[in-house]
């Protein structure tokens, strides 16, 4: 099984390949950058490596060096408010122009100079003082100010990591990433809590939100799919806390998704999907439901028509045929919002084949099940739920809140779903660790186990229940 390289720093996390290959020059050029290979292009005064690492990967980018290994004290020797320097045999190509000083010293100069503080006042600034720097030179110091000024700030750098998902600011010193290789403190740090607080109320004021004492607590999506989530002091305590969900550059196929899972579960979920199940994913927060939901809507034929439906636009599927609606909250005076329960009537008038909530928290979900049971099937969305038994109960709560008793809720569900696929996070990884058939027992909404995955081993046990699933897998293939 052949999968993309990894391009995460630390040798120790997962990679999706089962052996190194050696890239040519053209997976040379198309590879993300590891961290250290960050190092130089953004202000010195914040270190972009992870902590704890046993060992680094050298960049393939790299000649190779000799088979002298550095010992593991050179591996953490950055300072306090300095880029992590890389052992010899690990080093990027350097830098000859201290291109993040010059950025520092033009949005400084900027500042002063006048009340307007922009890239463009800083392109200026760099043209006039700098125009013996090379274009490429220029870039990188724009790239920085950009940085800055209207993105993450000295977070920037984090989004080149090859599959991050999450970024989550503590502190000033305690700033951590998440993603396919799984929760890691970085050695990255700000000067203090007011840049974390400066670029927490930049971020949300910027999409038109409020961030300050009357409003300490908000929760926004930027205008590059970033949502962000701040809390300021005293709520937050002593600091200023930031918590970053990153739309990843590169969208996991299922094949991927399932390396750290169980690759034997692929012909069951091809299954599901060709045969036009309705399904709901369940899980905790951070378990892969979104990116697995993702990665099934790729699955899908491309004659049919897909519309999704969000909160915040997460799901990018690889299918042509999809139409993304997001709701929208209500403006200052409580008006002209836009409900999901609105866009799931909306979509219906829309000719879709399957219909997808990318996550049901309310009353949208009794919407859904009446539009999985007037012929929309193949539909699907996401739950939190802590197991897959305990998904009916949470189906049957949000069913409450459009005034449904748990017997309606209970008879829509069960005519309505065929499965629900459990997803957990173990060990930093993703994975399917059971999958279940809903039925009506006694007028109460159930779930009968098909197949499960245990976590420790990996090993897919079929259970009595999944007796319909097999067969129906056989038949699909």
């Amino acid at each position: 099984m052949n999968h993309p390289n990894a391009t995460i720093s630390p040798a120790s996390l997962p990679r999706f390949d089962d052996e190194a290959v050696e890239p040519d020059a053209t997976t040379r050029a198309q590879t993300p950058p590891t961290l250290f290979q960050l190092a130089g292009k953004y202000p010195p005064k914040f270190s972009t490596g992870l902590k704890d690492s046993a060992r680094y990967q050298r960049s393939p980018q790299q000649p190779e060096a000799s088979d002298t290994q550095p010992d593991e004290d050179q591996l953490h020797t950055a300072e306090v408010f300095d880029v992590a320097e890389p052992p010899a045999a690990y080093r990027a190509p350097s830098n000859e122009v201290d291109t993040a000083g010059i950025a520092r010293a033009i949005m400084d100069a900027s500042l002063l100079a006048s009340a307007e503080f922009s890239t463009e006042s800083c392109a200026r600034l760099l043209e006039e003082e700098h125009a013996d720097l090379t274009p490429e030179q220029k870039h990188d110091v724009q790239k920085i100010i950009a940085a800055h000024l209207e993105g993450l700030g000295p977070l920037e750098p984090l989004l080149e990591l090859d599959g991050i998902t999450d970024i989550y600011v503590n502190s000033p010193a305690d700033v951590w990433v998440d993603g396919s290789f799984g929760m890691h403190k970085t050695d990255l740090q700000f000067d203090h809590e007011d840049a974390v607080r400066s670029l927490a109320t930049r971020l949300v004021t910027s999409c038109g939100a409020r961030l300050d004492e009357s409003v300490p607590a908000n929760d926004v999506q930027t205008e590059r799919g970033q949502r962000v989530h701040a809390v300021l002091p005293p709520v937050a305590g002593e600091n200023t806390v930031l918590s970053i969900r990153v739309q990843p550059a590169r969208r996991l196929t299922l094949e991927q998704w399932l390396a750290h899972s169980n690759p034997q579960l692929m012909p069951v979920l091809i299954s599901m999907m060709k045969t036009r199940a309705n399904f709901v994913i369940s899980g905790g927060t951070g378990s892969g439901k979104t990116t697995l939901l993702n990665a099934l809507l790729g699955l899908c034929a491309e004659e049919e028509r897909l519309v999704t439906l969000e909160d915040s636009p997460e799901l990018a599927p690889a299918h042509a045929h999809t139409v993304a609606l997001t709701s929208r909250a209500a403006n200052a005076e409580g008006r002209g919002a836009i409900t999901l329960q609105m866009l799931i009537q909306q979509a219906l008038r829309m000719g879709p084949d399957r219909l997808i909530l990318g996550e049901s928290r309310g009353a949208e979900i009794i919407d859904l099940l009446m539009a999985m049971n007037t012929g929309h099937s193949g539909s699907g969305s996401t739950v939190h739920a802590n197991s897959a038994d305990a998904t009916p109960a949470r189906i049957i709560a949000m069913g409450a809140l459009a005034g449904l008793t748990p017997q309606a809720t209970s008879l829509q569900a069960a005519t309505a779903l065929d499965y629900v696929i459990h997803c957990q996070k173990v060990g930093g990884h993703r994975i399917i660790t059971q999958i279940s058939r809903f039925e009506l027992n006694n007028h109460e909404l159930q779930t009968v186990p098909c197949c499960s995955v245990n976590p420790t081993t990996g090993r897919l046990k079929w259970h009595t229940g999944g007796i319909h699933l097999r067969e129906a897998m056989e038949q699909a293939l």
